[in-house]
């Protein structure tokens, strides 16, 4: 007790003495987004970071996101436990990932007092609490925009997050691991035993998510991996395939390093128009409140993002040392930034699909700024795609997730568009998936 009590004090006063930082010029939160957004003068946070957590309180009873005008929203499942990605089977089943941060491996001890106290806060925000584990399958029958069936679908899995079918493969992205299992439409659990594809990056895990997607034809599997550090504080031989989107071949098993210098690439959907995979990236922290934006980027073959020499193209971090100037000359500046600090991490292409104005573009889920003052994110964002590319600022699709009193009701993670043309939220803190549509001529 007098233990948890002392580690209680110190972080209280971590906070207090955190929050007087400077945390760096105030801008307007639009400075950020953008295919050129402002980018000021750094401001190092020093040795702890900057810590502003909304804590989690879950919705009242009743209580669901605000949608945009023209919208309604609905929960499509409720009572989960801690949903963090969707995936859509072909015959309309919904797949969601209930899944968490796994433990600490042998070789990273907890991650030193730092590491101690930044558990703490983020299960204050939510997270890091025991990982559920397993993949629940929800069915709509009736098409209604509610799941009448709850099924244990997968479960022992690793902190289990993206899913891929490719044929009659189901795909998992593990936290260590890409597995497969054989999948009959309509099943409603596989008991087969999980068979390895390849090994994937695990150890410190600072960032544990392992996004999914296949081509177009099934030929190729791409993995996002997240690096194992904020600016490569680590070394860089904790980052060996980190930081990195990574092509697999699902027949030969081959993997490789499709594209680099991605700090923490999540969400990832090919471009129906022309075919390119974009993905959204989370970046760096502790250079202040308008540093660095987080932002989505269509995806090159072979290219260099600029993590950790760099941020948005070639703006070298000057904490990084040594620093690698060939290697930043090369930095590919993003397409679009997302806000700072936003935690920008669903991303799903829409074509016409049943949400008013909101069609032609990416809806991006914000799971919402842990290190940030003022609070930035918890909402549901619409970019508007011209020409295969974004354009003008970003439109709220759901907001709601903070209340008043500024503690987060919920929080949205990943986002898909269904085949009746609707959107599905997965919603870690609210335990909930949500589905939103046009409202109803008539709706209140």
């Amino acid at each position: 007790m007098a233990a948890n009590y002392v580690w209680r004090a110190l972080l209280v006063s971590t906070a207090i003495a955190l929050a007087a930082c400077d945390r760096g010029p105030e801008l307007p939160e639009s400075a950020g987004y953008g295919p050129h957004p402002t980018l000021p003068e750094p401001h190092p946070t020093g040795a702890f970071p900057y810590v502003n957590i909304a804590r989690a309180v879950g919705w009242p009873s009743a209580g669901k996101p605000t949608p945009a005008e023209g919208l309604d929203v609905e929960a499509f499942a409720t009572g989960l436990d801690h949903p963090r990605w969707l995936y859509e089977l072909p015959n309309g089943d919904v797949l969601v990932a209930e899944t968490d941060t796994p433990p600490p491996s042998d070789d990273e001890g907890g991650g030193g007092i730092r590491g101690f106290i930044t558990g703490l806060y983020m299960r204050q925000a939510g997270a890091n609490k025991p990982s559920a584990n397993r993949i629940t399958l929800l069915r709509d029958a009736d098409g209604d925009g509610v799941a009448e069936t709850k099924d244990v679908f997968l479960e022992n899995l690793n902190s289990p997050f993206g899913m891929a079918l490719v044929g009659d493969q189901l795909y998992v992205a593990n936290a260590d691991s890409l597995v497969r299992f054989p999948y009959k439409e309509g099943e409603t659990r596989i008991e087969a035993a999980p068979e390895k594809v390849v090994d994937l990056p695990s150890g410190r895990n600072l960032h544990w998510t392992k996004s999914l997607v296949a081509d177009p034809v099934g030929s190729r599997l791409y993995v996002g991996v997240g690096s194992n550090s904020n600016a490569a504080e680590n070394e860089m031989d904790e980052e060996h395939n980190r930081a990195a989107i990574l092509e697999i071949n699902p027949d030969t098993k081959e993997m490789r390093v499709f594209a680099s210098g991605l700090r923490n690439p999540v969400g990832m959907d090919w471009n129906p128009e022309t075919g390119d995979l974009w993905v959204a990236v989370n970046e760096r922290d502790e250079l202040g409140d308008n540093l660095v934006p987080d932002y989505m980027t269509k995806v090159h073959d072979g290219a260099f993002y600029g993590w950790p020499y760099s941020y948005f193209g070639q703006h070298v971090d000057e904490r990084v040392q040594p620093q690698n100037p060939d290697l930043v000359k090369q930095a590919v500046r993003p397409d679009y930034a997302l806000g700072s600090h936003t935690a920008s991490l669903g991303l799903t292409f829409v074509g016409e699909a049943d949400l008013g104005p909101f069609q032609n573009g990416v809806i991006i889920g914000q799971h919402g700024s842990w290190n940030r003052s003022p609070r930035v994110g918890y909402r549901v964002i619409f970019v508007k795609f011209q020409n295969g590319a974004p354009v003008g600022a970003p439109k709220e699709v759901l907001t709601g997730f903070l209340n008043e009193r500024g503690e987060a009701q919920g929080r949205p993670v990943g986002v898909i568009i269904d085949k009746r043309g609707g959107l599905l939220v997965a919603d870690d803190v609210g335990g909930a998936v949500w589905r939103v549509n046009a409202a109803k001529p008539g709706a209140d």
